[in-house]
């Protein structure tokens, strides 16, 4: 069935429950509002910190946007846009646009004009919608992409460049509209993290979202009474099939605007949130004030906060070992994924095996794994080779380049580009992604395994390992540190720690400053390798 038919199921079983809320800890105004009461005050300007939206207000408004749009000639298999901050609108405007039978396409809110205008072209997008916070960038190319697309402005004070989103979904009617959605339409695309050039487009089915939300529900056991803070961008596949585990119990949601360790807290304390995903960022930065005395456990409601889980990059262990001396109560997982296999869980840890925190997982439900060598024939167990995956959830291709997709879809497996191993007991580890493989005098270095140990000294808030050309070993290991707030640490110390590690493994190269991260957590290598190419060796001090 249509991930849509979930939406409808729960407008009439829990059509006066709250669906979503939306917190904005930057409004000091503690106002509370409903929707409705929202768009009455909207024109005064006033900001509310927060505002909440039941299932049923959540599906008519997703009917209006499908009426809305099937009124202006868009039809099945056509591509809207979303360019948003997380707001109440967000999803709305998302299943409307699937209910029409049109693909979704979110944006990445921190794309450039540019970035913008080659996304729109390269998946044939005939409607955007966007908020307040691109009207400078969308203005820039609106003379390029507005000629033979619709412009809806979700927002105060619409630019004249655009047709106001709510006066125009206003007079459209709440009935869900006839159109027949199949498991094999095409439903979403979503791009790429681009963190190698511009993003690809992949395309994916109704199937293959309903699988994301199915194994969401069952892989964290969410109830219908369970309350998910959502902090991560929702243009992402992480946050968005987290989200769909809500969508398929029918539970609420919480989608915070800010991830400082204060508003994370305040939110899960205030809104009684049991479940929290969080990026390795967020959660050394929550460990930094735990640890600093900032936070007050004590100062906040968090016995019914049950699972702590993280994805999008690897997970130091020195990290969730931190994380269960001050949360012993909490089950924890790791998801592993990618936007080419809708989003993460088709490894997971599982909260049954926090014994094996280190590893990635197991195949997710419904999925397979494999691990093969250049030659795509099956390594031996513990050998290292390329993690490849099959199941439902798999994209159907990178969309307008067939050459790319032929080079990572191979008889239904798709080729992840991460290297890994498993033990003897079935479970993987990541060892790191085939191309940020380090070969240093013929030896390979997997930078992830040298992260995962320097993570573990209390001096350092965050780290990236990289290779750097060297004439006589081809490559050598560079590890840049970011040093905890308040701390001092110089190269010696850092150096004296790395003697536990086999001689070949340790940094030649140490280098500290800010470890940069892209918006779903993942270190940017490409341009950490840009930018260190031959840096001079420096005492540290943090940036803090």
């Amino acid at each position: 069935m249509p991930i849509t038919d979930l939406l409808e199921r729960n407008s009439k079983l829990y059509g006066d429950e709250i669906a979503l809320v939306e917190i904005n800890p930057e409004v000091h105004e503690e106002q509370r509002v409903t929707w409705k009461e929202y768009e009455l005050i909207q024109p005064t300007g006033t900001a509310p910190y927060r505002r909440e939206i039941t299932w049923s207000v959540f599906d008519e408004k997703a009917n209006r946007v499908a009426n809305l749009l099937l009124g202006r000639g868009v039809h099945k298999g056509q591509k809207v846009a979303i360019l948003l901050m997380n707001c109440l609108e967000w999803l709305p405007i998302y299943f409307g646009i699937l209910k029409t039978g049109a693909v979704a396409v979110p944006l990445n809110f921190r794309y450039t004009a540019q970035e913008i205008e080659y996304c729109v072209k390269l998946a044939d997008v005939d409607v955007l919608f966007f908020g307040p916070e691109f009207i400078g960038r969308v203005e820039d190319i609106a003379g390029s992409i507005g000629r033979e697309r619709l412009l809806f402005f979700v927002g105060d004070s619409c630019p004249t460049f655009a047709e106001d989103y709510h006066r125009a979904a206003a007079n459209c009617s709440s009935v869900a509209p006839k159109v027949l959605i199949e498991d094999e339409d095409e439903g979403a695309i979503y791009y790429s993290s681009g963190t190698t050039g511009f993003p690809k487009a992949i395309l994916l089915r109704h199937q293959a979202l309903l699988q994301a939300a199915r194994m969401e529900a069952i892989h964290h056991q969410t109830t219908h009474e369970d309350v998910f803070l959502c902090i991560p961008p929702l243009y992402h596949t992480g946050a968005k099939m987290h989200w769909f585990g809500s969508l398929f119990t029918g539970s609420r949601a919480v989608l915070l605007k800010g991830n400082s360790p204060q508003s994370i807290f305040e939110a899960v304390s205030g809104e009684a949130c049991t479940i929290v995903w969080l990026l390795v960022p967020w959660a050394q930065d929550i460990l930094a004030a735990l640890d600093r005395g900032v936070l007050q456990l004590p100062n906040y409601h968090l016995s019914q906060w049950r699972l702590m889980h993280i994805g999008a990059q690897p997970v130091p262990p020195s990290l969730i070992k931190h994380w269960l001396r001050y949360f012993p109560h909490h089950k924890y997982d790791t998801n592993y994924g990618l936007s080419e296999s809708t989003g993460p869980g088709c490894v997971h840890l599982g909260m049954e095996n926090i014994h094996k925190v280190g590893a990635i997982g197991v195949p997710g439900y419904g999925w397979e794994v494999k691990i093969v060598d250049e030659l795509d024939r099956p390594v031996l167990q513990g050998e290292v080779g390329e993690l490849c995956v099959k199941g439902p959830g798999v994209m159907v291709g990178y969309y307008h380049d067939p050459k790319a997709t032929a080079e990572v879809l191979k008889d239904g497996w798709l080729h992840t580009g991460d290297m890994a191993r498993q033990d003897e007991e079935g479970f993987y580890y990541l060892v790191d992604r085939k191309k940020d493989v380090i070969i240093s005098g013929g030896e390979n270095l997997y930078p992830v395994q040298i992260e995962d140990f320097l993570s573990a000294h209390p001096k350092v808030h965050d780290v990236a390992v990289i290779g750097l050309p060297d004439k006589r070993l081809g490559e050598i290991a560079a590890a840049i540190i970011q040093v905890k707030e308040g701390e001092t640490c110089t190269e010696e110390e850092i150096r004296y720690y790395c003697t536990e590690l086999p001689r070949y493994k340790r940094p030649r190269k140490i280098i500290f400053a800010p470890v940069p991260r892209n918006a779903t957590g993942k270190i940017e290598k490409p341009r950490l390798r840009e930018q260190y190419c031959g840096v001079r060796l420096v005492e540290a001090q943090s940036e803090g």
